[in-house]
């Protein structure tokens, strides 16, 4: 009975508002960490592909000449751009555990405009790039304000 009570309250002092937000800080510390591991995972895996594309196009027949799409190859590169801007996202928040607005709609600048360079035009209806245009136009203005609003830092 006396452990009983004891559990309860530990349990009841975990509770509590301050080590109840020290405990959050822990786990929120813990999966960045984890995200922080796995996409370092995804930018090795996207490098990876990346060279086995760009070397099959240049050792192919006829060689030095891109036999595939060449926009298909800035897409790759364009993946790995986009997954080390996550990985700086992610290590941002490590640093200041704030998510840095900035970083993310530059983030999804990036995804958007890799979107834009592989469309193929002749499989996408008008609604898509109607889509994708007020997608570029919405975040351009995001980050305008933003870049506009933010405190300038003067290193």
């Amino acid at each position: 009975m006396q452990r009983l009570k004891k559990l309860l309250l530990l349990l009841k002092d975990s509770c509590r508002d301050n080590s109840f937000l020290i405990a959050i800080e822990q786990v929120e510390g813990i999966v960045s960490k984890i995200l922080s591991l796995v996409m370092i995972a995804v930018i090795l895996v996207a490098m990876f592909d990346l060279i086995i594309v760009l070397s099959k196009q240049l050792l192919i027949e006829p060689v030095g000449f891109f036999n595939e799409s060449l926009f298909e190859i800035f897409g790759l590169f364009l993946n790995v751009l986009i997954a080390l801007e996550i990985l700086e996202n992610i290590t941002a928040y490590l640093r200041k555990h704030v998510v840095q607005v900035e970083l993310v709609i530059v983030t999804s600048l990036i995804a958007v405009a890799r979107k834009i360079i592989i469309l193929n035009l002749e499989k996408t209806e008008g609604i898509e790039i109607i889509g994708l245009a007020l997608a570029i136009l919405s975040l351009s203005i995001s980050y305008w304000l933003i870049r506009r609003t933010a405190p300038r830092n003067n290193h």
